[in-house]
């Protein structure tokens, strides 16, 4: 397709924005799936016809403007349809993670009061289909052919006649687009509160509408993108950053999206599918660089001196003091180094875009050496959720998260806290007004302006007008592929167990949590005794047979979280957490930040270091 300028066109809603870009795109290639080791498209006709034929067998349902409709599933074409025609429809998508637990998947489908659910595999129906059964939803609609069992009073309905026949109503649905409002709800993304209890965040047509502008922006005028833009889908699309930037981001601009197999395959499908633009996490790039690091050991004295060299020269042209002498180095490396690095990333990537979790600068600087683009961008799910984004037109600096988008103000509050304001910003949290209150907070001088989302990060902006985030205010961990945990949920649950007093749990741009457990005093002295051992706590503690017991708490509590709560490894305090020794605040609560101090070495341990 002819890129068409994405910042001159507003649009009213997102359903909107995809049937303009479905006129211009025709019988152009747009979702590409790889099945029996080829990739297969679906043009941009062919999808919007299948949007429009879901979008009118939902209302046939019975379903109503303003319904939430669940979304279960992996990355994939159909992701995007339903998406597509739930808004299309009127109603509300709620997409939640493949990896959710039957209890995660209760609360939201009890908090959000859901009335249908779309659920791509008979594996992912397995967990879902209890939380249902409890809840008020009526129909379920399976991807897949599947035998789902009991199914009480929900109709379970198969996608394929659903998605047929669409072109008759299509014009109904443009229409329908156009008359929504960039104000009106278009999802409910779920995101980790610091109570616990995941909050739904109320992103509208606009906040979205919004970011993909901004982005789009930054890659029209620092990268130039044009015709044949290839975005490859990795992150899962129930994210909020890859459900913005991965899927439209790419329709804004009029690109293909290729979707990945996922980790294992993604070095292959990079190579086949060529991208242009990826959307990524920090721990992805980690994984790369460690993968690229060890292959080029391998290759040789030569593979090893270019790779140094270019190390060299990179980061002293990141700093911009390369010298007369560097010059010759780095024409040598962009003629027999760098460009068969690039092969690895296709040929063609124009820009990777970092987001979710912060960025080792040591990493952006590493890749910026062997000549790929690598930005880093910053924002939460109640931003839409891109807040900002380096770009080389003001100079990228890897210790900062770059300029806001357009349209987007930042100010820093008198405690250092960063305040946004905005389209970007949401509507507040899905009942839940206490919370919402709290974020958002009008500004009395300025009230027609919306209010000033309290993000709880600290920071402050350069003389390039970049952030730059110094400390996180609010206390949840963000784990090294941008997923937010509740440290309180977890610590909650460990403690309810007999066996531990207290814990503290880390993961903070880490692959997993890790625990720091006090034992339950009394329960150790009655395990003590049982198994006749000495009931001193200190001696306990060294004991493998006392570690097994804790660890089988722990483990009691693991099956009952998800895959990014689980607490892989754990040691045990020194001594209990109390106001005395500063570790607990007057209202009991522990004092996080002393804690990582204090078993600093501990933790470390705990990750190999």
């Amino acid at each position: 397709m002819k890129l068409v300028n994405p910042h001159l066109d507003h649009f009213p809603s997102l359903v909107a924005m995809f049937f303009d870009r479905a006129g211009r795109g025709g019988e152009d290639p747009f979702l590409w799936r790889k099945a029996d080791r080829t990739w297969h498209p679906l043009s941009w006709r062919q999808v919007a016809n299948q949007v429009s034929a879901l979008a009118h067998n939902l209302r046939e349902l019975g379903l109503k403007d303003g319904d939430r409709v669940v979304l279960v599933s992996e990355n994939r074409p159909e992701f995007c349809i339903a998406d597509l025609a739930i808004m299309a429809a009127g109603c509300i998508t709620v997409p939640t993670y493949t990896t959710n637990t039957e209890r995660d998947h209760q609360h939201i489908l009890d908090n959000s009061g859901a009335s249908a659910v779309i659920v791509s595999t008979a594996k992912l129906a397995r967990v879902l289909m209890p939380a249902v059964l409890r809840s008020n939803v009526k129909t379920v609609i399976t991807m897949e052919n599947m035998r789902v069992g009991q199914q009480g009073d929900v109709q379970v309905l198969d996608w394929e006649p659903l998605v047929a026949g669409g072109e008759a109503y299509r014009a109904d649905f443009e229409a329908r687009g156009q008359a929504m409002t960039r104000d009106d709800t278009a999802c409910l993304i779920y995101t980790s509160g610091t109570g616990g209890a995941p909050r739904g965040v109320m992103q509208h047509h606009g906040a979205i509408l919004h970011n993909a502008a901004g982005a789009a922006e930054v890659l029209v005028n620092d990268f130039g993108i044009g015709d044949e833009e290839v975005f490859l889908s990795f992150l899962p699309l129930s994210h909020a950053y890859e459900h913005s930037g991965g899927q439209f981001l790419p329709i804004m601009v009029g690109a293909q999206i290729y979707y990945s197999e996922g980790l294992e395959k993604l070095v292959s499908n990079i190579e086949e599918t060529k991208p242009t633009i990826m959307v990524v996490v920090p721990r992805l790039f980690e994984v790369i660089r460690a993968r690229m690091i060890k292959s080029v050991e391998k290759q040789g004295k030569l593979a090893n001196w270019m790779l140094g060299q270019a190390l060299r020269v990179g980061e002293k042209d990141y700093e911009r003091r390369m010298g007369v002498f560097d010059r010759p180095v780095d024409i040598l490396l962009n003629k027999l180094f760098r460009p068969k690095i690039q092969q690895r990333f296709g040929g063609r990537m124009k820009a990777l875009v970092s987001g979710g979790a912060p960025l080792n600068p040591e990493i952006g600087v590493f890749f910026h050496s062997i000549g790929l683009t690598l930005l880093q961008g910053y924002g939460q799910t109640e931003a839409g959720p891109v807040i900002s984004c380096n770009r080389p037109s003001v100079g990228l600096k890897m210790d900062t998260v770059g300029p806001p988008l357009m349209n987007t103000e930042v100010k820093i509050a008198d405690d250092g806290e960063i305040l946004v304001r905005g389209e970007l910003v949401m509507k507040g949290y899905w009942r839940n007004k206490p919370e919402t209150e709290r974020v958002l907070v009008p500004d009395p001088a300025e009230p027609d302006k919306g209010p000033w989302l309290h993000t709880g990060d600290i920071g402050h902006i350069d003389e390039k007008g970049r952030i730059v985030i110094t400390d996180r205010k609010k206390d949840l961990i963000v784990n090294d592929k941008g997923d937010n945990v509740s440290p309180q949920r977890v610590e909650g649950m460990l403690t309810l167990q007999p066996e531990i007093l207290q814990a503290m749990v880390y993961g903070d741009k880490r692959p997993h949590l890790v625990g720091i457990l006090v034992p339950d005093p009394e329960w150790a002295t009655e395990w003590a005794e049982a198994q006749g051992l000495p009931k001193d706590l200190k001696l306990l503690r060294e004991h493998e047979k006392f570690r097994a017991a804790v660890r089988a708490a722990v483990d009691r509590v693991n099956e009952q979280l998800s895959v990014i709560e689980k607490v892989r490894k754990f040691d045990f305090a020194d001594e209990p957490f109390t106001i005395e020794n500063e570790q607990m605040t007057p209202s009991m609560k522990i004092r996080r930040h002393i804690l990582r101090q204090v078993y600093e070495d501990k933790i470390a341990a705990l990750y190999g270091g």
